[in-house]
């Protein structure tokens, strides 16, 4: 069997091979990352990041809303806004961009250095999983966790041989808990290695006096990484924020990346053929699973069918399953040798082939990333109404104003402390029933005018196609000021 890890040192010209695949393929994953930003909530990550450098406090109340003025916030991501103001300040948007695209190629490659097997094949799995992901990357908090569940991955699968590695745990959920609520992702990890390899010593797949040691070192390490978690801005809040987060009734409901997997769009195909893929493998491949393996697809396969943003951290455990599967399956039929073979041909015509190769793809990955960070104003003008800011800024309508939610980041970045926002993505701030009534007011269903009532509201600013947009401009006292593609601001000189 060809593996990437261990390598006989006698055959150089096939090693100079494999490090320009796995070069190209880093560069490949980097290149894919590199987008421009979109995220509506980078914003007011990039607000708060300001503040806490200027103030040198983490805020605990909400700053920047009229609806939840002074109510308490738990900011779990203060770390991680820190972190992208200040690439921010030093690099601008190139700098996130590429920072943001380094942090999700570190992240699969670590996935592919968990890969058995041949590199060709397990590229191929790497290069399915990264499509199957790439949905959910972007500048934002998330990808710190992405990369921290990738790093724990690799300890815990590597801790049987390697015990101490185990002591990074503790300090990797300090970092993890300021950076991001997914800590929890974590935690669980460690979790199901501990219950699988207890189930493995159950069914006597291990012997129970040569797996002890090692089992006590999980349970060590899971007590200890559940100690620090109030070593946090927020303190023993944190242990609640994720399971609470998790059972938001309002997240599930209102935003996308907390929906169900839609397998009629286009973008959810390479996951559904994925979790096809690892099915079939489990039903007819000869490769028998770990207990832990098992638990880990049944515990990841769960959240991403429960959730879309959940489907990077499946990936991260399906793709070594999938390649060591498949190297098992052509190892059987004997042509595993076959694939890590290479054509025989002069070492001088092999390197420079691997030279075009490796030169071709810099050049491509450098123009790529020119290219996204150059029309990184055009991706904000298209996804945020920039017009409207500016005709904000120059008119002063009179507020309080009702905002589209996917806006509300944007006009916290742009127009605070001018104007502060009726609402914005953070829906764990707002709570179920404040977003239920700003949905009823959007989509003018029973009691839609109750929330205008109530904050007073003296401009709208929403799309165009909104249904509140559509009745409100035959009510009487509302007009229209400014109106683009995009938005549509109507206001009133009458109090509500």
């Amino acid at each position: 069997m060809c593996r990437l890890r261990y390598h006989p040192p006698q055959v150089n010209s096939f090693l100079q091979t494999r490090r320009i695949f796995v070069a190209v393929l880093v560069l490949g994953l980097f290149a894919l990352a590199a987008r421009g930003v979109s995220d509506p909530d980078v914003w007011w990550h990039l607000r708060t990041g300001q503040l806490i450098v200027e103030s040198h406090q983490v805020p605990h109340l909400d700053p920047y809303s009229f609806t939840r003025a002074g109510q308490p916030w738990i900011n779990h991501e203060w770390l991680s806004q820190v972190t992208i103001y200040a690439i921010y300040r030093l690099a601008g948007w190139g700098g996130l961009i590429v920072a943001f695209a380094m942090i999700v190629a570190t992240s699969l490659w670590m996935v592919y250095l968990r890969c058995p097997g041949c590199p060709y094949i397990a590229g191929i799995f790497m290069v399915w999983g990264a499509t199957a992901s790439a949905p959910s990357w972007g500048v934002r908090p998330q990808m710190f966790s992405l990369l921290l569940a990738s790093i724990f991955l690799l300890i815990l699968e590597h801790s049987d041989e390697h015990p101490r590695l185990l002591l990074w745990t503790a300090p990797l959920t300090v970092l993890w808990v300021n950076l991001h609520g997914g800590y929890l992702v974590g935690i669980g990890l460690t979790i199901l290695f501990l219950v699988g390899n207890v189930l493995e010593v159950m069914f006597g797949s291990e012997n129970w006096k040569q797996a002890a040691p090692h089992l006590r070192r999980l349970a060590l390490v899971l007590v200890a990484c559940l100690a620090v978690v109030p070593l946090n801005a927020n303190g023993i809040r944190m242990y609640r924020y994720p399971l609470e987060t998790l059972r938001s009734r309002s997240m599930q409901t209102y935003v996308d990346e907390w929906f169900s997997p839609n397998f009629h769009q286009a973008k959810e195909l390479p996951f559904l053929c994925m979790l096809l893929a690892v099915l079939l493998a489990l039903g007819l491949s000869p490769r028998r699973l770990r207990a832990r393996e098992v638990l880990l697809l049944l515990a990841t396969m769960w959240m991403a069918l429960r959730s879309v943003r959940h489907i990077p951290i499946f990936v991260l455990v399906t793709v070594p399953i999938l390649s060591a599967s498949a190297q098992f399956w052509l190892d059987e039929r004997g042509a595993g040798s076959w694939v890590g073979s290479t054509v025989s041909s002069p070492r001088s015509r092999r390197r420079l082939v691997n030279a075009v190769v490796m030169v071709a793809f810099v050049v491509f990955t450098i123009l790529r990333v020119r290219v996204v960070i150059r029309d990184q104003p055009k991706t904000e003008a298209q996804h945020f109404p920039a017009g409207t800011v500016s005709f904000l800024a120059r008119q002063r309508p009179p507020g309080p104003i009702l905002n589209n939610y996917n806006w509300g980041g944007y006009f916290i970045a742009k127009l605070y402390p001018e104007y502060r926002v009726f609402i914005d993505g953070r829906a764990d701030l707002y709570g179920d029933s404040f977003m239920d009534d700003f949905y009823a007011t959007y989509h003018l269903t029973e009691g839609w005018k109750r929330p205008i009532e109530q904050w007073q509201i003296r401009t709208i600013l929403l799309p165009p196609d909104a249904p509140l947009v559509t009745a409100l401009r035959s009510q009487p006292g509302w007009k229209q000021i400014y109106s683009d593609s995009q938005s549509v601001v109507l206001t009133t000189d009458v109090r509500p």
